[in-house]
């Protein structure tokens, strides 16, 4: 992995990680010293967390030991686990000291976003456009509210959303800021939101994305789940409509950083222009209150908020500048309106689901802890601030708080989709009217010409509106609204509810979001079409119905209110008007009639009356009565069996006078009803009641109400009988609010007697011997648990086995106790049987029941050999086969079932152990029975038990055990002449160290001490531990092998002999340990280190002593030998030597070692003792350091030039040294560089430390500081002292080449005109010494311009930047840069011009700042300046029917719209023409003329009022013109008019209809004019595109075939890959080349000061041959430190500052006359002949020089240095040259390739002709060249370069042209086109209509205009098509704007 410079962010790959190498960003943030910018890393293709890490120090330079973290900008650390998701193509990363640290500086975060920008910028355009008459800009606050109420859906306290306007100019330009608590975004999730119409399911679904796994909210009332930011394009339109640019400023929770993004529609425009990557960008990610990247006036607001983040843990804030102008004044101007409207948008979520109910108390949770907060500041005003909770006459607050009565209902969609839904009641009191009225739809509209005194009763009180409006997720959804359902329509017929009352509700619908809305959440898409599908279901929900009865005439009721006309007040006496009555008797009649006042019967008795409704209430159903004919009846809570029938039902209803009744009574007002009896019956269980039976009867006339006998109750638990009386229509239970008779009998249901039994659930395992238990559970016949309750014997049966029980229990839980099992069961595993249980006396007596026996547990051990004595050898084991049984005796096992085997008569015998848990039976054996010294037979007790089965008695054995005849014992002998000595185990043997043990023997005796004659077998068995091979025939002899002893005293030898067989093991071991020999050697060995510093004594001690020939020290030395010991060495001081006799280890010690100085390196010490000698090396090393030295620096007698900002020739390298001179190996020394503050040094002054050496490299020094002399020291700190160095000297001159300034010429009297051509600019660089900088390239140089606004000095973003021209062939000055024919902005206004040197990467050298003021241009046409509709007078009476023109200000401009001609006056005249130029029957102005004069005065013209004539001539329904025609007597060219058509009509209501009709057209008009600009811009596009694609293949051609020419060729395919690695290759190549050692010139070259030094002359010329190089330079040795200067003053002023020690040479006191022709040929040529052949390749020697720059003055310089001086191989060809030269002319100088040199006078020979080597000539040596093959690989690199980019080009354009081709073919495109025609034919009939000319089309005068404009406007077409194509390429929606 290699790193690179920062790139661009369209630079980045979309590839991911794995799929190729990738490009990364890395911030280092880890300290407040780290660099600022990012660093791009190539991340290789497999590479894993180890090398990524290892590429990141070696980029940055930290060491792989030094800690850190690399994270995400979403601070996840990057691991081995997650590198390969994590680390993507362009992902940004962090490197911290840890996960949480702060970021002590702002980073730049690369992302990418969507769509063309227009979809951003004019998207809020295009979605509030047709806004139904009200101002959208309420609807886009909406949508950012939006975002805050779903980020802060999660708040647990208050849910905060602030609204700021700040309009207070001292702190900035116009800005809204909308600002919420909520959870805030990560920046993962802030780029989601920068992607438009990626909604919240759509997002990536990436490690941070801010809606992965999307889960829908809960239901709950009204919907009201904040679940409303949805789509991913509302917050963007919003911001775009509102204003120019949105900076989105977030932090998470959990998070250290602020996210910061800024989209801007100049950003995107100034990208487009520069063809960069349009949706990329960067998000800021900094600490919290950091804002030191606010640097614009424009935005000083953006300080206090960055601030208040120092209180937040979690916020988003979006801030809107570039607010559209007439949003600041309808924000400023209705601000109570459109808070009011955004109360009403979230009236539900501020006050709950119940709403602002004012005379209720409030909920307390959830919905009151929103605050929605407005703020509005102003300067000089004090703050306007609102909170949208207190607003109290918004919409929905007057519908609730105004309203009678309501009920709420509900609807169901197919789908999911539910709508609440709410009717209100609002009533007409009379005296006032309590339905409210909407400003933004009034219901109630006054004509001007009603007659006051006529009262319209019939008024609605709704008027036209709708009555439901429409909430969406609890969100008002402001443009749909549902008219009316079937249900609250008002009916055909009058029915009993007057038609007025249909007018008085008012409704709301809420839906969830299950129905499809508008992105701008403006209008739902399907929610009436759903709603009034047959399919819908309305539910009310209250229980309650409205029903109505036919009434005759006469009413009886009580009096409720009265309604009377006009207004009165207390009691009054009225004949006139109505009376509200309510229906008695109420519970007959729950109806209210409205009657006049006149037919109220004034006379009727109150007894009467009562007694009619008396007799009415006595004739309602009162009760039931039941009786059961058949028996069976069902008591009042009784408890049945189950199964028990009910008997059959007979009813009768009686009324209250006892009389059985089958319907309702008639009455006069209605007929009657049947009624119905229902029988339910009901069960209630726990989880609610169900309804198991239900039966409707009713009455035949000829037969009761009867039901049938019921007998399947089977179920338990308590039951309820109902009878009711129900409606024959409609099953009601009630009627006019009274419930109709009814009965409920209560009861329950038990189980029967048992009838049948199962088995419970048993408790295995069942084992023989042992009781166990059978559960019982007994059932009725319906499967009920039931009880047994009476005595009774089981049965118990099965084969093979005997069976007994204890008892069985009775009750709720019966059991049959102690069943006993015994029998065989043949194996441990068991065995199964079929026990069957009989219960006798029940219907279902027997049940078979499955087990599997075990065998019991332990009774009995069966141990085999049955015989009770049993006879082994001493030595040998005995097995016994063990069986455990049960009392049954079958073979058992259970857990530990361990049996156990003890030996008994001797101690220390084993115990046999045998584990039967599994099986029950196994072999019980173990290890040998051995007893010691046994003699003689011996008996033994052999006890077998189970201890943990103490039940089971033990088994014994007798043992008789016999003596072993096996080997038993091993002995060994020494024998030494007769005798053998025995040596015992483990003795210790003394022998001379190096020796051998000769004849040893051994013996092997068994239990009976008897000696064992040794056999093959018994051979075989013997092993030795001293040596692997045997002698097999010794051993049978009794013979061991030699053993070897060791010859170190230290290295003791342990012998072993072992014998083992199958009975016994056995072995004897003896130690051999060694004894010095005689003195052999001296040794010496160094104690500590063997480096002695100078001056120094050696550090340790050297021990001696003396050894015998195994090197074992032997005690040879006593105080009196001591003296016979010598020491000595080269340079060895003897007067410290030290020795002494170590008597405890016999050594002798020597210290004190110590040299006289001299020259450091080894030493050798010679020690002699009698006839033994040893030497020892020791080092000695330099002494401490005492002083500094500089390597390979120049003399330090004169000062060191230096040119101002330019490095030093060679690094400054320091060595330590001690007293003598020596070099000091010192590491870790700190050096320091000590200097006046005003020299800096680069990289800057930092302590270093020397090497393990002892030198310091500090590096080559970058040096900056004023002209003069300057010195610097070098000093080292050791041991708490200071090392002195030398002192340096430096001339520090001015840099030539360093620049400090632009000079900028131009026409400063110029006059600068909108849409001309500006003067041409002259730029050059200046340098330090104020001469031009020759030699730039002209890409480096540029020239920004942009508006002037608030006094910014600084160039905005969207500064225009231009490029300098080509320089001219008459352009005479050199290093000047020309800006010729650059365009003036189209618009007035006061520009600054910059222009740029960019002098690198990052730093940029700008000049002074031009201001220019652009003027408007020549007058061209008179314009209004707000365009008006076009009019539809007529001419009648009135005024406002004849009324052309109100209110209509022309103004003249020029071609670009910019407002002109000030300072003219004159008149504008206008003319009434008909469209034929016919001038009969034409309309006449007010006073029957035909013109009229207006004044132009200040450049405009006010028409105030422009009425036509009452009863003017003119033809109805014809189209006529106004011609406003200027006339200007100043101005000499005639300008266009502008002209207004206008439509007249002779009658009123013509004129109106004919009125909207005009509307239409001019909305159509404008709307197909801009399709039509549309259309054209993109033909002008794709025009323009297909020419930059030929150009781009034009280009690609050509750069192939100079390619071609260099033997380079490219394939077809994947070309950019192959170039980019032949790239590699050769730049690699280059490389190589130029880092190859070459020769150099390491003279310090002098300044050249200004344009006129040239330097010296060693330094002016390169020579490519080192053999002649080396003879020039010595040739010119003299002359090479000389300085070139131009001029004679030049060189006079160095001569003055070098106090005469430089020597200077003038050009221009050269004669010039004398010096030679560079043409001329050699001297053997006479008249182009040869005269004669020479040989040793004769050449000038000026011919070999090379000039890098001014090549005419160095021909000058050195033609008169060289004259005619002529190189040749040797001595001899030139000798032989000369020889044959003198005889025809004169010779010059010659000079050999092998250093020699013949004078011109002929001498030669001497040292003073001879060259010495190159070495000798210390560096003043003429340099070589480059490499001819790096100047080839160059060109190659560039062609390739070129080739790369034309390559790009070409599939950019093609690109681009694909994209435009497919989208003039998309759907849009082509809906655009029919809307086109659509919209041209609609326009066709309207002119029609309208009797207006259909030829006359819209685009006939634009497009004649756009003509006029592009011949006479100096803008390039190429950049017009660009606008043009910017402002139409864009959605459907704007073209009507």
């Amino acid at each position: 992995m290699a790193a690179a410079g920062g790139g661009e962010p369209g630079e980045a790959s979309a590839g991911t990680a794995g799929d190729g190498p990738r490009t990364v960003y890395l911030y280092d943030r880890r300290g407040k010293e780290s660099e600022l910018g990012d660093r791009a890393l190539q991340v290789a293709e497999r590479a894993g967390l180890a090398g990524f890490r290892a590429s990141v120090c070696q980029t940055l330079g930290i060491s792989p030991e030094e800690k850190f973290v690399i994270t995400t900008t979403n601070r996840k650390e990057i691991t081995c686990d997650n590198f390969d998701e994590t680390v993507k193509d362009g992902v940004t990363l962090y490197l911290l000291q840890s996960v949480n640290q702060l970021l002590l500086s702002a980073t730049k975060e690369r992302i990418d976003f969507l769509p063309h920008y227009d979809t951003l910028v004019k998207s809020g355009m295009y979605e509030y456009y047709a806004s139904e008459g009200q101002n959208p800009l309420p609807f886009a606050l909406a949508e950012l509210i939006d975002n805050s109420l779903s980020a802060t859906s999660r708040n647990v306290g208050i849910r905060r959303i602030q609204i700021k306007l700040l309009f207070d100019e001292t702190q900035g330009k116009p800005a809204v800021a909308v600002m919420d608590n909520g959870r805030g975004m990560t920046s993962k999730q802030l780029n989601n939101w920068a992607v438009y119409r990626l909604s919240k399911f759509t997002r990536q679904g990436d490690f941070e994305s801010d809606h992965s796994g999307y889960v829908r909210p809960v239901p709950v009332p009204r919907s009201l789940n904040s679940d409303i930011s949805y789509f991913g394009v509302g917050g963007k339109q919003a911001v775009f409509f509102v204003g120019q640019s949105a900076r989105m400023i977030s932090k998470p929770a959990d998070s250290q950083d602020v996210h910061e993004l800024v989209l801007s529609k100049e950003d995107f425009e100034k990208k487009e222009k520069n063809k960069e990557a349009i949706y990329s960008g960067y998000i800021r990610n900094r600490k919290p209150c950091d804002s030191v990247h606010i640097t614009n006036d424009d935005e000083r607001f953006l300080h206090n908020l960055i601030l208040e983040e120092k209180e937040k843990d979690s916020f988003t804030a979006v801030v809107i500048t570039g607010v559209q102008p007439e949003h600041i004044q309808y924000l400023k101007n209705y601000f109570h309106l459109w808070t009011r409207q955004l109360a009403h948008i979230y009236h539900y979520y501020i006050h709950g689901p119940k709403g602002n109910e004012i005379h209720t108390s409030k909920e307390v949770e959830p919905f009151n802890n929103i605050d929605i907060e407005i703020s509005m500041f102003e300067k000089g005003k004090a703050p306007k601030n609102v909170n949208l909770r207190e607003i109290q006459d918004d919409m929905q607050t007057l519908y609730i708080n105004t309203a009678s009565d309501s009920f709420e209902f509900k609807a169901h969609v197919e789908g999911d989709g539910v709508v609440e839904g709410i009717i209100r009641y609002h009533p007409f009191l009379y005296d006032r009217e309590t339905y409210p009225d909407d400003p933004c739809f009034p219901s109630r509209l006054k004509d001007d010409d009603d007659d006051d005194d006529c009262f319209i009763l019939e008024k609605a009180a709704r008027g036209k509106r709708p009555i439901f409006e429409c909430f969406w997720n609890g969100r008002l959804i402001p443009y749909t609204s549902v008219e009316d359902f079937d249900w609250c329509t008002p009916p055909k017929k009058r029915g009993l509810a007057p038609i007025e009352c249909y007018n008085r509700i008012s409704g709301a619908l809420f839906t969830n979001d299950k129905f499809q809305v508008s992105t701008n959440k403006l209008t739902f898409m399907d929610l009436e079409l759903k709603l009034k599908d047959k399919n819908t279901l309305f539910t009310r929900i209250l229980n309650g119905q409205v029903k109505t009865i036919k009434t005759l005439p006469l009413f009886y009721g009580s009096i409720v209110r009265f309604f009377l006309y006009g207004d009165h007040d207390g009691e009054v006496y009225a004949t006139g008007g109505e009376v509200q009555i309510a229906m008695e008797p109420q519970a007959l009649y729950d109806e209210i009639k409205t009657v006049p006042i006149a037919k109220l019967d004034r006379t009727v008795a109150e007894k009467t009356v009562k007694k009619y409704v008396e007799d009415e209430m006595a004739r309602l159903p009162d009760r039931l009565s039941v009786t059961w004919p058949e028996g069976d009846e069902l008591l009042p809570n009784e408890i049945r069996p189950a199964g028990t029938p009910i008997g059959a039902l007979r009813i009768e209803i009686l009324n209250k006078k006892g009389e059985a009744m089958q319907k309702l009574p008639g009455t006069s007002h209605g007929g009657s009803k049947k009624l119905l009896v229902e029988l339910k019956v009901i069960l209630h269980s726990s989880s609610g009641n169900k309804e198991i039976i239900s039966h409707i009867s009713q009455h035949g006339g000829k037969w009761p109400y009867w039901f049938k006998k019921m007998e399947n109750i089977q179920k338990l638990g308590n039951y309820t009988l109902k009878l009711q009386v129900v409606l024959n229509e409609s099953n009601a239970d009630t009627y006019a609010g009274r419930p109709l008779p009814s009965k409920a009998i209560k009861f329950s249901v038990k189980e029967g007697k048992p009838e049948k039994f199962s088995f419970g659930l048993l408790d295995p395992p069942f084992r023989v011997g042992v009781p166990f238990n059978i559960p019982l559970e007994f059932q009725d016949e319906f499967g009920h648990t039931s009880q047994l309750a009476t005595d009774i014997q089981p049965v118990l049966e099965t084969s093979g086995l005997s069976l007994h029980y204890e008892e069985i229990t009775k009750g709720p839980n019966c059991v049959i106790r102690g069943v006993t099992a015994n029998g065989p069961v043949n194996s441990c595993q068991g065995k199964n049987f079929n026990l069957k249980v009989i219960l006798p006396g029940l219907k279902e007596d027997s049940q078979i029941l499955k087990i599997r026996l075990l065998p019991g547990p332990p009774r009995r051990l069966k141990v085999k050999p049955d015989s009770e004595i049993l006879v082994i050898e001493n030595g040998t084991a005995f097995p016994f086969q063990v069986e455990v049984l049960d009392e049954s005796d079958n073979i058992t096992a259970q857990p530990k079932l361990i049996v156990h085997c003890k030996f008994l008569g001797v101690p220390n015998l084993p115990v046999y152990v045998v584990d039967c848990s599994s099986s029950g039976t196994s072999i019980l054996t173990g290890s040998a029975i051995q007893v010691q010294n046994i003699k003689k037979d011996q008996t033994l007790k052999a006890r077998i038990e189970i201890p943990s089965c103490k039940d089971v008695s033990p088994v014994e054995k007798t043992i008789k055990l016999l003596p072993s005849s096996h080997v038993a014992r091993l002995q060994i002998f020494s024998v030494e002449g007769q005798k053998a000595i025995q040596i015992k185990h483990q003795d210790e043997v003394n022998w001379i160290a190096g020796d051998v043990m000769h004849n040893l023997i051994f013996q092997m005796y068994d239990e009976g001490e008897r000696e064992i004659n040794i056999t093959s077998t018994l051979a075989e068995k013997i092993k030795v531990n001293w040596t692997p091979e045997v002698n097999k025939e010794h051993l049978l002899q009794g013979l061991l092998p030699d053993v070897q002893v060791p010859t170190s005293v230290k290295d003791m030898r342990y012998c072993q002999v072992s014998f083992q067989d199958d009975h016994v093991s056995l072995e004897s071991a003896f130690t051999v340990r060694p004894l010095p020999d005689e003195p052999k050697h001296l040794k010496c060995d160094l104690k500590g280190g063997k480096i002695v510093q100078m001056g120094q004594e050696l550090q340790g001690e050297i021990v001696i002593i003396i050894t015998d020939q195994y090197g074992n020290q032997v005690p040879a030395f006593s105080p009196s030998t001591l003296s016979a010991l010598s020491i000595a060495g080269a340079g060895l001081d003897n007067s410290s030597v030290k020795t002494a006799l170590q008597e405890n280890s016999q050594s002798v010690s020597v210290r004190g070692i110590r040299f006289i100085p001299g020259p450091p390196g080894n030493k050798d010490l010679c020690f002699s003792w009698r006839e033994f000698s040893d030497f020892i090396r020791v080092q000695l090393i330099s002494g401490p350091p005492a002083k500094l030295l500089l390597i390979d620096w120049p003399e330090l007698k004169e000062a060191i030039p230096v040119i101002n900002g330019r490095e030093l020739q060679s690094p400054l390298t320091v060595q330590l040294c001690d007293q003598w001179d020596n070099p000091a190996a010192v590491p870790h020394v700190k050096i320091s560089l000590i200097k006046a503050s005003n020299l800096k040094l680069t990289p800057s002054n930092q302590q270093h430390k020397t090497d393990e050496k002892g030198q310091a490299n500090l590096g080559v020094f970058v040096v900056s500081a004023p002209r003069g002399e300057h010195t610097m020291q070098v000093k080292a700190v050791y041991n708490k002292s200071t090392v002195e160095g030398p002192v340096i000297k430096l001339m520090i001159l001015p840099d030539p080449e360093k620049p400090i300034r632009l000079n900028v010429k131009y026409d400063k009297d110029a006059s600068f005109l909108a849409g001309g051509i500006f003067t041409d600019f002259m730029v050059s660089v200046i340098s330090e010494d104020d001469s031009i900088i020759k030699n730039i390239n002209p890409a480096r140089i540029s020239m920004k311009m942009w508006k002037l606004s608030n006094n910014v000095n600084r160039p905005p973003a969207n500064a225009e930047t231009f490029s300098c021209n080509k320089i001219k062939d008459n352009d005479k000055e050199e290093g000047c840069f020309y800006f010729r024919d650059k365009i003036i902005p189209n618009k007035v206004g006061t520009y600054c011009i910059q222009f740029g040197f960019m002098m690198d990467k990052a730093n940029i050298l700008n000049s002074e700042q031009v201001i220019v003021d652009v003027l408007p241009n020549r007058p061209v046409k008179l314009v209004p300046e707000i365009q008006p509709a076009t009019p539809a007078v007529s001419n009648v009476r009135s005024i406002a029917s004849r009324t052309l023109v109100k209110d209509l200000r022309l103004n003249i401009t020029d071609a670009y719209g910019n407002h002109t001609g000030i300072d003219l006056v004159g008149i504008v005249v206008a003319t009434i023409k008909d469209f034929k130029e016919e001038d009969t029957d034409s309309p006449l102005f007010i006073g029957k003329v035909r013109t009229l004069e207006f004044p132009f005065v200040n450049g405009s013209a006010e028409i105030t009022s422009l009425v036509l004539a009452e009863n003017s001539p003119g033809k109805d329904s014809t189209e006529y013109l106004i011609i406003f025609e200027p006339r200007l007597p100043r101005l000499s060219e005639t300008l266009e008019p502008y002209i207004l058509p206008f439509m007249f009509y002779n009658d009123v209501k013509k004129q109106q209809q004919m009125a909207a009709l005009t509307k239409e057209k001019d909305e159509l008009s404008k709307s197909i004019i801009m399709y039509r600009s549309l259309f054209e811009a993109s033909k002008q596009l794709l025009d323009e595109m297909k020419c930059q694609v030929e150009e781009a293949k034009l280009k690609e051609a050509q750069l192939r075939n100079e390619l071609k020419i260099h033997n380079i060729d490219i394939p077809t395919t994947q070309q950019v890959e192959h170039i980019e690695a032949l790239l590699k290759r050769k730049i690699t190549e280059q490389e190589e080349l130029r880092k190859k050692p070459r020769r150099s010139c390491t003279l310090p070259n002098y300044t050249k000061g200004g344009g006129d030094v040239l330097g010296k002359i060693a330094h002016l010329a390169q020579i490519e041959d080192d053999r002649a190089a080396m003879v020039i330079s010595w040739h010119l040795a003299s002359d090479m430190d000389c300085v070139v200067t131009m001029t004679t003053d030049a060189a006079r002023r160095i001569y003055d500052e070098t106090q005469g020690r430089q020597q200077v040479l003038p050009l221009d006191s050269i004669y010039k006359k004398t010096l030679p022709d560079w043409k001329r040929p050699l001297p053997h040529f006479r008249n182009g002949k040869l005269y004669f052949k020479p040989f040793g390749n004769p050449v000038f020697a000026r011919d070999l020089l090379t000039f890098t720059d001014n090549i005419e003055h160095c021909e000058t310089v050195f033609g008169m240095l060289l004259g005619d001086t002529i190189i040749l191989d040797n001595l001899d060809a030139a000798n032989h040259y000369r020889k044959e030269v003198v005889k025809i002319t004169h010779c010059p100088t010659l000079l050999t390739r092998d250093g020699d040199r013949i004078r011109s006078n002929g001498k030669f020979g001497g040292l003073q002709n001879k060259a010495p080597p190159m070495d000798k000539l210390r560096g003043m040596v003429f340099g070589a060249p480059v490499p001819k093959q790096c100047l080839v690989l160059g060109e190659q690199i560039d062609l390739l370069q070129q080739y790369r980019a034309a390559v790009s080009k070409l599939g950019s354009v093609s690109k681009d042209l694909s994209g435009q081709l497919q989208y003039l073919h998309t759907p849009d495109m082509k809906k655009k086109k029919q809307e086109l025609d659509e919209q041209e034919k609609s326009l066709k009939l309207i002119e029609q209509r309208l009797g207006m000319t259909p030829t006359r089309k819209c685009n006939d005068s634009l497009h004649h205009s756009a003509k006029v404009e592009m011949t006479e406007c100096p803008v390039p077409p190429k950049r017009m098509r660009r606008e043009a194509t910017r402002q139409n390429r864009r959605p459907k929606g704007d073209l009507a704007n």
